[in-house]
């Protein structure tokens, strides 16, 4: 065997003793933390399971299921292991026409999205930005309508994050 190759191996084999571990995928995603304009809710419940039980009182809220976006599929095919982890987008023409209405610019933030994220136990997190904080920037331009539907919306996102997590 030609030296460089031994070498290489020897330094290689010495070296890996010293490198940092990696976080473990779980570790390396939290779940989002509590903030302003949030809000967060804990479950018992398990990530596929949490995300069928979105989508499922979505519907009971006469909202739809208007996107649906992660990227831990795509990461697996690529071998990379990460968390389970989906938005999901929701939204109902009435409240679109409403909106468009009162603000073409606010329209961009439609669907507004809720987001599942799977925790290092197994369980699941329900975590999405309240409609009132999505809507607030057109508040000046659109005025107390869009107060009011967003106002609306967020009993309804109360409501569907409610349910599911139970």
């Amino acid at each position: 065997m030609p030296m460089r190759p031994v070498l290489l191996a020897a330094l290689v084999a010495l070296a890996l003793p010293v490198l940092p571990a990696l976080p473990a995928a779980q570790d390396a995603y939290p779940a989002p933390a509590p903030r302003d304009g949030w809000a967060v809710h804990d479950s018992a419940l398990d990530f596929d399971t949490l995300v069928a039980a979105v989508k499922t009182e979505a519907a009971t809220q006469q909202l739809g299921v208007v996107t649906e976006a992660g990227p831990t599929g795509m990461a697996a095919s690529r071998g990379i292991d990460i968390p389970g982890n989906r938005v999901i987008g929701l939204f109902n023409n009435d409240y679109a026409v409403r909106v468009l209405g009162l603000s073409t610019a606010a329209m961009i933030e439609a669907p507004v999205r809720m987001y599942v994220t799977e925790d290092p136990d197994g369980s699941a997190t329900l975590s999405y930005k309240t409609p009132s904080q999505v809507f607030a920037p057109y508040l000046d331009e659109a005025g107390p309508d869009l107060a009011a539907a967003a106002a609306e919306l967020d009993a309804k996102f109360d409501a569907v994050a409610r349910a599911a997590i139970q």
